[in-house]
């Protein structure tokens, strides 16, 4: 298990951490007014900022340059606002360490790389630095991980993870696939990790911000990092995710933020009393299906007959999932769960065939 410590200390468990500021260092003024902005509002521990923007295109925006890390630690003087920034390569690292700043992140481009990743924990041996790593581009949390073991081999323990969707060239809502799955998988399988959620680079529009904070909220995740600007259509990169400063305040307070306290409750155990009660019948009812399945499969070697049965699999969707919107079972669930149940059935025949 790796050791890790606060990235960041917190006056409270009973608020997420919240980590603000623009997309890219544009330009002093931009900062300034936007560090001044969030800080009036008492929400933000951190302030973020791209002072060097790995960009898709060499002509797009990549941000101010080591000009900005300077403005970045007067924020931190006038304004009480610890800066956080972008690192890709050990040179990054050594600029902004050169001048005070202690707290980076890796973004997804990097984290995918491990090279690039190693060549970043091997500089920050015998650095008291904070580092946060966004997800791989990849849905491949050993990947992720990975990351991690890499800084704490090298004596790194204030690290938190960001979460922020996966490439999976689905066409969907947002920019990139939630995969909430994956999200409750690494905090189940790593659970000394604190774990934030970037909903800017996830959404990709400002529209979609705010309900993808709150769901990250429902699964208890530590913290958010929410890109603000003082004037978003006029941002010269990522604008139409980031928020204006009073768009963020306003969102912050009307998220619902579940307590971190645990709560002993003799009606909240007799509902899980409940659910394991069904969850038992489902799996004994699933082992009796997988059985006939068997006998299924068995039947179907005497006669020669091909495991796959179109008409039948097409029979069973239409009837289940018609049973499914009248009880109230949303069809993405049911027909995911379908298709699963199928694949397992031919994997039981396939093995009983093989014999």
């Amino acid at each position: 298990m790796i050791p890790i410590t606060s990235i960041i200390s917190r006056e409270t468990n009973n608020f997420p951490l919240l980590v603000a500021g623009p997309c890219g260092a544009e330009s002093k003024g931009q900062v300034f007014e936007t560090a001044r902005l969030l800080s009036e509002t008492k929400l933000v521990k951190l302030f973020r900022c791209g002072v060097w923007k790995p960009r898709s295109s060499p002509n797009s925006f990549d941000g101010a340059g080591e000009e900005a890390l300077i403005w970045l630690k007067e924020i931190e003087s006038q304004y009480s606002l610890l800066p956080c920034v972008e690192i890709a390569t050990s040179q990054h690292l050594e600029k902004a360490y050169k001048m005070g700043i202690t707290h980076y992140w890796i973004g997804a481009r990097t984290s995918v790389n491990p090279f690039a990743v190693q060549e970043l924990a091997d500089s920050c041996k015998g650095l008291d630095v904070a580092v946060m790593i966004k997800n791989p581009v990849s849905p491949d949390l050993q990947l992720w991980y990975g990351n991690f073991e890499r800084f704490a081999k090298v004596g790194t323990s204030r690290m938190a993870a960001v979460y922020r969707g996966f490439s999976t060239g689905k066409r969907q809502l947002y920019r990139y696939d939630p995969m909430w799955q994956m999200l409750i998988d690494f905090k189940q399988l790593y659970k000394e990790i604190p774990v934030f959620c970037d909903p800017s680079h996830l959404a990709g529009n400002r529209e979609y911000v705010q309900e993808i904070a709150q769901k990250a909220l429902f699964l208890n995740v530590d913290g958010l990092m929410i890109e603000t600007h003082v004037n978003p259509a006029a941002a010269l990169s990522d604008k139409t995710q980031q928020l204006s400063v009073s768009d963020f305040e306003q969102m912050i307070n009307r998220l619902i933020i579940p307590s971190q306290k645990q709560i002993k409750s003799s009606r909240l155990e007799k509902y899980r009393e409940e659910i394991d009660i069904v969850d038992n019948q489902i799996f004994e009812l699933l082992s009796q299906r997988f059985e006939i399945s068997k006998q299924i499969a068995v039947f179907k070697k005497e006669n020669n007959i091909p495991i796959l049965q179109i008409e039948r699999w097409e029979e069973i969707c239409k009837k289940r999932l018609s049973q499914a919107k009248g009880l109230g079972i949303s069809a993405e669930f049911a027909e995911a769960f379908l298709k699963l149940l199928h694949e397992a059935s031919i994997r039981k025949q396939e093995k009983t065939m093989m014999v």
